[in-house]
């Protein structure tokens, strides 16, 4: 679905405006996305409880177009963990903007996951008990690359994508139900499994069930994970960009400009916050 933002011109420009219209937003229907309609985008927006980002993204087109937006995440949610965590509201809206998928769940309600059959590989091997047998583990999962190496490997990759990686984890979940949920990333922010414990979930099936509810759920795993990397937190707070973006990026973060996105974001919400209601 198209995403429209300020500067943006067209038909679908024109289609947005008519409809924020007919919730009493009073725009003159010029195919122009400018200062006015991105104020009518934030109130709606805020009108309905979504991200008020000012962007008519596919959230804010299908809640304009009747959807069910209960799964969603909601303003509130953004505000309550800024202050939560000290950090600026725009500051989190940049960070949601950039960093998530925009959605954390997928045409099917299913929450959008992506399985890493080496974290498996990795989580089989692990001791998890005073009288494990390191070596019978490995020698486990060694066994399992073997016969399944799209469920378990050393080696990244098997990625199909979609709800497809569903049937991956279910697949992995026959091995064990606890190491396939540490080895699959969830939800918007795509937290991993194996973080669940660290992060204040009684196990990793707890965390699974929650990520599932709804995309609130999804970006209080977030928090948490801010809540449990100080250095990350603290570039955050700082406004730090490229830091937080090493941090939580990995190396790669300049090739693909996450500090700048970021950056950009973080300036347009921060005007964007201090703009006047319409009238």
């Amino acid at each position: 679905m198209t995403t429209l933002r300020h500067g943006d011109r067209g038909q679908d420009v024109r289609v947005l405006q008519q409809r924020l219209n007919q919730t009493g937003a009073g725009l003159y229907v010029d195919g122009h996305f400018g200062d006015a309609t991105e104020i009518a985008v934030r109130n709606y927006q805020s009108k309905i409880g979504l991200v008020s980002d000012g962007i008519a993204g596919p959230k804010t087109l299908a809640a304009l177009a009747g959807a069910d937006c209960s799964c969603l995440l909601r303003h509130s949610t953004l505000a309550t963990a800024a202050a939560r965590l000290g950090i600026e509201l725009a500051a989190i809206l940049a960070v949601n903007e950039v960093e998530s998928l925009g959605s954390g769940f997928l045409d099917n309600g299913k929450p959008k996951i992506l399985y890493e059959r080496h974290i498996m590989y990795r989580q089989l091997a692990k001791p998890r008990h005073s009288d494990d047998n390191v070596a019978e583990l490995k020698a486990h999962a060694v066994e399992l690359a073997a016969s399944q190496p799209n469920l378990v490997n050393p080696r990244p990759g098997g990625y199909v994508g979609g709800t497809a990686e569903h049937q991956r984890l279910a697949n992995a979940k026959l091995i064990d139900d606890t190491c396939a949920l540490e080895s699959a990333s969830w939800g918007g922010f795509q937290i991993m499994g194996y973080h669940a414990v660290r992060l204040g979930y009684a196990s990793v099936q707890e965390f699974a069930t929650r990520m599932a509810k709804d995309e609130n759920e999804q970006f209080e795993a977030f928090v948490r994970f801010l809540e449990a990397d100080p250095a990350l937190l603290k570039a955050l707070r700082a406004k730090k960009w490229a830091t937080f973006a090493r941090g939580y990026n990995g190396p790669d973060y300049e090739r693909n400009l996450y500090d700048t996105k970021l950056q950009r974001a973080y300036q347009r919400h921060a005007a964007g916050c201090s703009m006047p209601e319409a009238a």
